[in-house]
């Protein structure tokens, strides 16, 4: 689907461009809708060099071991950056995206942004920021995994997506906007599915799980402590 100046303009990274080179950028750009646990690309693809932008919906980020063991990468949620390879890499998907839900994505070809970037350094600037984040994050889950107990390990990962998702006020504490599974959470932390549910025992007077993955912190002090060791 074809994208308007208008549309562009409404999501935060372009927002404050001008209607000039939103329309500049608007030309180059697509808006592509996907079904749940529709597949985005497969790891290995060849892809499209494109600026791949999530304007709405949740994607879930996997790979594949020799195995056959799939880990979960990332999950994402709306304005977030993804496949950055297609941007300035290898051009290959370093991961299986796929929809947790209907999603809307935005590309963007990469010699149009090439362009906006030298009309308007600052969205350079802005892009660099967002992906020094993402290096920095997976930077801090690496250590957590090679030195951080499971629990610590939970207990983070958690904040992470109260902070990054978002959480909304219920009668027990705050609720994660982000629904998160055991079998998720396991993939993405590095244990077994039965050690996650085992972990989520050992926390019940600081975080309550309802099923489907709804998740409520009932006491963050408690949380940030154990967090602590």
């Amino acid at each position: 689907m074809l994208v308007n100046s208008q549309t562009l303009g409404t999501i935060g990274f372009f927002k404050d461009l001008e209607p000039s080179l939103l329309e500049q950028l608007a030309a180059h750009s697509r808006l592509r809708s996907y079904d749940i646990n529709e597949v985005v690309f497969h790891e290995g693809d060849a892809l499209s060099p494109c600026l791949y932008w999530l304007t709405s919906g949740s994607l879930r980020m996997t790979k594949l071991s020799e195995s056959g063991k799939e880990t979960i990468l990332r999950l994402l949620w709306a304005d977030a950056v993804f496949a950055a390879p297609a941007l300035f890499g290898d051009g290959q998907a370093p991961a299986t995206a796929t929809a947790m839900e209907s999603i809307q994505v935005l590309t963007i070809e990469r010699e149009a942004l090439l362009n906006g970037f030298r009309a308007d350094p600052e969205l350079a600037l802005h892009l660099l920021n967002i992906f020094n984040q993402r290096l920095q994050h997976l930077h801090n889950r690496v250590h957590g995994l090679v030195s951080e107990r499971a629990i610590v390990r939970l207990i983070h990962y958690l904040e992470y997506f109260a902070a990054s998702a978002g959480t909304e006020t219920v009668p027990q504490g705050q609720q994660l906007k982000a629904q998160l599974t055991y079998y998720q959470i396991a993939r993405s932390i590095g244990i077994t599915y039965e050690e996650c549910v085992r972990l989520f025992k050992q926390l019940k007077t600081a975080v309550s799980y309802q099923r489907g993955g709804k998740i409520t912190i009932l006491d963050t002090n408690q949380l940030t402590v154990i967090g602590q060791g």
